[in-house]
């Protein structure tokens, strides 16, 4: 499967760990189909108890919002139903892989398709931005923004941006027409010093 075809998804959360009793209060994704958005997904979810004021303040989610969402297993089995076949992409992927499992677990659900890090891949091909996150990704490649980081489908449109940006300079520096997903699994496992070799190889 190319790498231009995939799910780039995004939660927010309680907090940092599902296994210390954290839950997702929202998802959003964007469907890329040949490196071209052609869905969204964004819905925000009932935790079952009230979020604190940090979350509130860092994600502009309040309490109010989620008072009247739908709870998380059903916005899971929505999100679940979006997703099947599909590869998944998310910016620090273990972290929202982590929150999809564990919501999915809860409602005996699952997904069939390979997660990658944008992350991770940035940190092969731009080893000189000033750190990687997301939003000083999105500076340091000039990509135009306009909205608040920390809302899931805004995080997920930025990262599928980035995303292609990053696709885009594989595909010079590596002499191809189009990345194979599995060339991305390679370079987020590769040592910094062997991506350039890695690359050269695909000539």
């Amino acid at each position: 499967m190319n790498a231009n075809s995939l799910i780039i998804l995004d939660f927010e959360t309680t907090g940092l760990s599902p296994n210390n009793g954290d839950r997702a209060i929202e998802i959003g994704a964007v469907k890329l189909e040949n490196g071209v958005v052609t869905e969204r997904f964004q819905e925000l979810m009932y935790p079952g108890r009230p979020v604190s004021h940090f979350i509130a303040d860092y994600t502009g989610i309040t309490n109010e919002m989620l008072n009247k969402a739908a709870p998380c297993d059903e916005v899971m089995e929505r999100f679940a139903d979006f997703i099947q076949g599909q590869n998944l992409v998310a910016h620090n992927a273990s972290f929202d892989k982590r929150f999809l499992d564990s919501e999915l677990k809860r409602i005996s659900s699952d997904y069939d398709g390979q997660f990658a890090c944008s992350l991770l891949l940035s940190r092969r091909l731009y080893q000189s931005a000033p750190n990687h996150k997301l939003g000083t990704l999105i500076n340091y490649k000039g990509i135009a923004s306009n909205g608040s980081f920390h809302r899931a489908l805004y995080d997920s449109e930025m990262t599928a941006k980035l995303w292609l940006a990053m696709l885009d300079d594989i595909q010079h520096e590596a002499g191809i027409d189009e990345v194979p997903f599995s060339l991305i699994q390679k370079l987020t496992k590769a040592t910094k010093a062997n991506v350039g070799k890695l690359l050269a190889s695909c000539k």
